[in-house]
């Protein structure tokens, strides 16, 4: 009854006299004016003191070391940290922000890439008539709206399509959908739609057909998390906080209140990751916005605080984008075990996940194996037969850790709900944990009412409802053609830097070098196949960038797409970073192992390269090994049973085909299991075994000994017995 009650005063809410003398259209554009016009206002009143130039991270330090009292410290520089980070300082408070990793480092650049009010979670408050998590959905639509308002340049609607097999799950599923639509009001990006088994298929025709019954279609936003989570950040820098990545805190500072007599939390001990430089940062107050390291932090506080989060593991794996169509999302509600996969298009290629399990907390989740299958099954189930999805196709893995907050009484962590909560201790840290992305700004703006009021700062009132992001002025969908025209940047690389940097995508255009080619004009390409380029490289730095990693992960996104490419990327990218921060040639190597051992562990690729070593079972028959056999001792023309870069270079050479020697190398490395310099002939087989099983599905090795060996057969003298015995 209690739900029931709630809705109808939703569908009510926004009536009444103004409903009935505009009409909902109208109503709709007056509260978007009213909207604007409170926007332009808040901004008004702000100061922008960095509006031109951020301040480098060695003036933020300075800012954390030397200010005597900051009015507020947040410690990590997740999307929540960073929210309450940018909260604070446009309400004129002094504020600082701290993250021992790199911003985004975490949790909230291992997403789904979606802004969605939770479908499951109305499913959910429906059956069970929960109020609690109805209202969750509600203020999470709520918060979708007002993401996709201030960061047009890194989010957009997206259709998501659920299919349907059995007539019965149609009006079911319409109605719970439909109900997402009713909760979102006016906010309600685009209206949801049934379609026939035929129009489905027209849009998604990789879908299974037999037995489809038709489809439902919804939408939910869509952005790019990490990238978002850095705008919050440069925003929260330009308005005056002193941030800082890599600065760890070591313990919290504590001083006795002199009317209380108890120990109050007043700043904390940090240190500088990259220098070793310890120093103090004093603060009225403290939050913890540490996600799944919530619990550590409040450890510092008080060793005998109980555990309050609850880590739960999601594994997403990327795959080419030819597995989905451009821009249609596809929902899996009813999994094997009964979670919840999508299966969505992202930066040109195709997400899909996530599992939900207990996990341990650590800062380097790795993807297992089990659960990039499990998504492949899901997969599978979805796909019509004519797809065959490969394990080689997994081209990025990664797992992320939800801060889950803990429920006593659940069995499993799909069940607890994904709410928030803000606590304060007896000396007075400020906790947020829990929570999703897309509500990222209304938990900030609770944390910092509580911590307000906790403390009795003076404080202006929330001005984030609207509040642009860094990125968001300037603008326009049209933006990439002045890049195009302006600058002679190639099309797509023009559309990345829109999306990406919005307003700030000529300044990264500026830094770009001429190519000395016709076209493009500027722009050189970090890898042929993605639009990033080499002056992102040298932008990603004035974004706080300090190694390869931050660049091939959070600044670009390149090592969450493919981690080929950007293992290809590493040396170039580590060479510009090195002359731009002079760094010594030891400094440069220990870079380039820390970002390779970061694609190894955490972004798939010890997953992808183990394929190859699954099983040592050749499974190749006679007639395959012998075709194997054959075209490999086409290279190893001397028999000694393995080759080198020599051996394959000398092929290349009689057909005409010139590669880099160090490209070369890469190549061959990819199948040296031994990493002794050579590939030997069993190494070979079990390649092409693993590409039979369709565990491997871009051996570059394997495509280019096949490629040269049929120009080679190509090339054979035809015998005259053949033609009929010539003249």
């Amino acid at each position: 009854m209690a739900f029931r009650r709630a809705l109808k005063r939703t569908a009510l809410v926004g009536g009444g006299a103004v409903a009935t003398a505009f009409g909902l259209s109208q109503l709709i554009e007056y509260r978007k004016t009213q909207a604007r016009l409170a926007q332009v206002a808040a901004e008004a009143e702000l100061k922008v003191p960095f509006i031109d130039e951020l301040p480098s991270r060695q003036a933020q330090l300075a800012a954390l070391t030397n200010t005597e009292e900051f009015d507020v410290l947040v410690v990590g520089g997740g999307a929540t940290g960073a929210g309450c980070a940018l909260d604070a300082v446009t309400r004129n408070l002094k504020t600082a922000l701290v993250e021992r990793s790199d911003f985004s480092s975490g949790t909230s650049s291992r997403s789904t890439k979606l802004i969605h009010g939770g479908v499951r979670y109305l499913q959910k408050a429906i059956m069970k008539l929960d109020y609690e998590q109805y209202m969750m959905v509600k203020e999470a639509l709520h918060e979708r709206a007002n993401l996709l308002e201030i960061a047009p340049h890194l989010s957009a609607p997206l259709p998501i399509m659920l299919p349907v097999y059995k007539w019965w799950q149609l009006p079911y599923y319409w109605a719970g959908i439909k109900m997402y639509d009713l909760v979102a009001g006016i906010q309600c990006l685009k209206s949801s739609y049934v379609l026939s088994k035929t129009k489905a298929l027209e849009l998604f025709p990789m879908l299974k057909k037999d037995k489809l019954v038709g489809a439902i279609v919804y939408y939910d936003g869509q952005h790019n998390d990490a990238r978002m989570n850095l705008a919050i950040a440069l925003s929260a820098a330009r308005y005056g906080a002193a941030i800082a990545n890599y600065t760890e805190v070591i313990h919290l500072l504590k001083k006795k209140d002199p009317q209380s007599g108890r120990e109050k939390v007043c700043g904390a001990r940090c240190r500088d990751v990259i220098t070793g430089q310890e120093f103090d940062v004093r603060a009225k107050c403290v939050i913890n916005a540490t996600g799944p390291f919530t619990d550590a932090l409040r450890k510092m506080d008080n060793q005998e605080a109980s555990n309050i989060c609850q880590p739960s593991a999601g594994v997403h794996i990327v795959i080419p984008g030819y597995y989905s169509p451009d821009n249609m999302g596809l929902l899996d509600p009813a999994t094997s075990d009964g979670r919840v996969i999508f299966f969505l298009p992202w930066e040109n290629m195709t997400i899909a996940g996530t599992t939900d399990t207990p996990t341990s907390v650590t800062a380097h989740p790795i993807p297992g194996e089990d659960d990039i299958n499990f998504i492949l099954r899901e997969v599978r189930n979805y796909l019509s037969p004519d797809v065959e999805v490969r394990r080689g196709d997994v081209l990025a893995a990664w797992s992320g850790i939800r801060p889950l907050v803990t429920d006593p009484s659940s069995k499993d962590t799909q069940s607890i709900c994904r709410n928030h909560i803000v606590s304060i201790s007896d000396s007075g840290l400020i906790t947020i944990a829990g929570g999703k992305w897309t509500t990222y700004r209304s938990m900030a703006e609770e944390t910092l009412d509580a911590t307000i009021k906790a403390h009795r700062l003076s404080a202006d009132s929330c001005k984030t409802v609207g509040l642009m992001l860094e990125g968001a002025k300037g603008w326009t969908p049209t933006l990439y053609i002045r890049l195009v025209q302006d600058y002679g940047l190639e099309k797509e690389v023009a559309q990345h830097l829109a999306s990406t940097y919005g307003g700030r995508a000529f300044d990264v255009a500026k830094m770009a070098q001429v190519t000395g080619q016709r076209w493009p004009i500027v722009g050189k390409r970090l890898v042929s196949e993605f639009p990033y380029i080499e002056s992102e490289v040298l932008y990603a730095i004035k974004e706080y960038a300090c190694t390869a990693i931050d660049v091939i992960a959070r600044r670009t996104r390149l090592g969450f797409l493919n981690v080929q490419a950007a293992d290809e990327a590493l040396p170039r990218i580590v060479q510009i970073m090195g002359k731009e921060l002079d760094w010594s040639q030891e400094k440069r190597t220990e870079e380039l192992e820390a970002a390779r051992k970061f694609l190894y562990h955490e972004m798939g690729y010890r997953s992808r390269s183990e394929q190859i070593t699954k099983t040592s079972e050749i499974n190749l028959d006679n007639h395959e090994v012998a075709r194997y056999k054959k075209r490999f001792h086409k290279f190893d023309k001397e028999s000694k049973g393995f080759i080198t870069t020599v051996d394959v270079q000398r092929v290349l050479q009689s057909i005409n085909v010139h590669i880099d020697e160090n490209a070369l190398h890469e190549i061959l490395n990819e199948v040296d299991l031994n990493k002794n310099g050579q590939v030997e002939i069993d190494e070979f087989l079990q390649l092409m075994s693993a590409v039979k099983k369709g565990h491997v599905s871009d051996s570059r090795l394997a495509i280019l000994m096949k490629t040269a060996e049929e120009t080679l057969d190509q090339r054979e003298p035809v015998s005259v017995d053949r033609s009929g015995g010539g003249v």
